[in-house]
């Protein structure tokens, strides 16, 4: 597997990812309009997505096969924020067909490293909906801390759901 930044040029091989697993993804993601993943609307939004990454607002990376022809997992830093807080929120999502093979590990660790090596930023936050398993033990894995459960956090599938919240501290910051 190969772990690189998403950016423009990765516009068809998104758009074929959430083709394939969009009913993989329904359960866990916000509703979106039946455009949102066409080449065309990849292509604008990892436009926008540069832009972003050119401000120090967010980071996008995609886990591929070597050949960069389809995508095995995505994961984001987002909402990046500065100043006393220094944090951002880590969301992912790995293909229905690479479940449980080790591979969200390895991306979601490449961009943890990120953020704090790259980034130092002092906190990464990662929130998922309480009935989703397999990302409460991958944060687990990763050495996130459950803060907390977030009533009504956000809206999926067209009805408000409570999220657990989890964090994790950059070590080479912990005060204590």
């Amino acid at each position: 597997m190969k772990i690189v930044r998403c950016t423009p040029g990765h516009e068809i091989i998104l758009a074929n990812y959430f083709a394939v697993n969009e009913g993989h993804f329904q359960r866990w993601a916000p509703a979106v309009p039946s455009d949102f993943n066409s080449i065309a609307s990849w292509r604008k939004r990892l436009e926008d997505r540069e832009k972003e990454f050119a401000r120090g607002e967010s980071v996008h990376f995609i886990g591929t096969d070597r050949a960069q022809s389809h995508v095995i997992g995505m994961c984001s830093l987002s909402s990046i924020m500065r100043g006393v807080f220094q944090a951002c929120y880590l969301g992912y999502s790995v293909a229905e067909r690479y479940e449980g093979k080790g591979y969200m590990k390895r991306i979601v660790a490449h961009a943890i490293e990120y953020a704090f090596n790259e980034l130092k930023l002092h906190r990464v936050m990662a929130n998922h909906m309480p009935d989703n398993e397999r990302s409460a033990a991958l944060l687990k894995t990763l050495g996130f801390e459950r803060e907390g459960l977030a009533r009504d956090y956000l809206m999926i599938a067209g009805k408000w759901e409570d999220h657990v919240l989890n964090s994790l501290i950059n070590p080479k910051m912990h005060s204590s």
